[in-house]
């Protein structure tokens, strides 16, 4: 009796930790796949005028990126000094980002945390977001603090995207937002700190109907015509439709196809602009260790040559 009530209490564990594993996994392929359909969004919708905070495209971005960098966050503080809390004693995202991207040279961090307008965490952590859009520098932000992996792993839990191969995928994302231009005022109730933020997932939706049934435009539509039909000649006229509408029509659906490839040649070019600069900086580094082999190199030679000298002089005095 007691052997089964721990085989069911073994049983029960484990399927509450598969559970478990797969709720996060689901969560971690929701937000990144809405963080997809969201920089695209935006590069579709942005042409030469900046985006700033009346962008509904832009308020959904944020909060999903917001939701992405707390995205299993530690609610309880990691070992460290006490400076690592926010002056309110809540920890957000803002905590990680300011110590993960210290490195990053010319950074915004010290310029946001000495704004006088903003206290929390949580809007710091939002000013932040904005002010790395505007420099175009978000992708950068994010990988330097992927490189900090002791201090990520301090901040988030397992399972947490910024753990995970997601987090790489996202910085390609954002490197397509460095072909936006942004605009935004670092103050007022948007960076108040004290209102969660919510995704919007309806613009993202598609529901697939079934051939099986008619939509509820369809069945309108149906329902009128055969209440017509009773009242209407054996072949009714359908709706014209003028040459100048048709034309419209046609000039509208190129119009947006352009924005969509000019927004996609910006984020190509900027994506090859991104490649090129790394890849110097491969070409630099190689060089550099190069340099150290080969002086690590002669500095083994010399030592050999001296060593042996000393042999030999130990050898005569023998």
């Amino acid at each position: 009796m007691e052997a089964s009530f721990v085989l069911t209490t073994m049983a029960l564990g484990l399927s509450s930790k598969k559970a478990s594993s797969r709720n996060v996994a689901v969560e971690r392929r929701n937000l990144i796949t809405v963080c997809r359909f969201s920089v695209k969004t935006l590069l579709e919708k942005y042409t030469a005028e900046p985006i700033d905070d009346s962008s509904e495209e832009f308020v959904n971005f944020a909060a999903i990126l917001e939701q992405i960098l707390s995205h299993r966050f530690k609610a309880c503080a990691p070992a460290g000094p006490v400076s690592w809390f926010s002056s309110d004693g809540q920890r957000g995202f803002w905590d990680y980002i300011r110590l993960a991207c210290n490195k990053v040279p010319n950074n915004c961090v010290s310029s946001i945390e000495n704004m006088e307008n903003i206290s929390t965490a949580r809007a710091k952590g939002r000013a932040w977001i904005r002010v790395a859009l505007m420099e175009k520098r978000m992708s950068e932000y994010i990988t330097t603090a992927l490189r900090d992996t002791r201090t990520t792993r301090r901040f988030y839990d397992s399972g947490a995207i910024m753990l995970r191969e997601e987090a790489t995928v996202l910085t390609g994302m954002l490197i397509g937002l460095s072909a936006i231009d942004f605009s935004f005022c670092l103050k007022g109730e948007v960076l108040d700190g004290k209102t969660p933020v919510v995704i919007d997932y309806t613009p993202y939706l598609k529901f697939t109907q079934s051939y099986d049934y008619l939509t509820d435009e369809e069945e309108r539509h149906s329902a009128e015509s055969s209440t017509s039909e009773d009242n209407s000649p054996e072949h009714p006229y359908l709706p014209l439709v003028t040459d100048e509408d048709s034309w419209y029509s046609k000039w509208h659906k190129m119009e947006q196809k352009f924005r969509i490839v000019y927004a996609q040649k910006g984020y190509l070019e900027e994506l090859v602009r991104l490649r090129e600069s790394q890849l110097k900086d491969l070409e630099a580094e190689n060089r550099r260790l190069q340099l150290q082999l080969e002086e690590a190199a002669a500095q083994n030679q010399r030592e050999k040559r001296e060593l042996e000298g000393v042999i030999l002089e130990l050898q005569e005095q023998l």
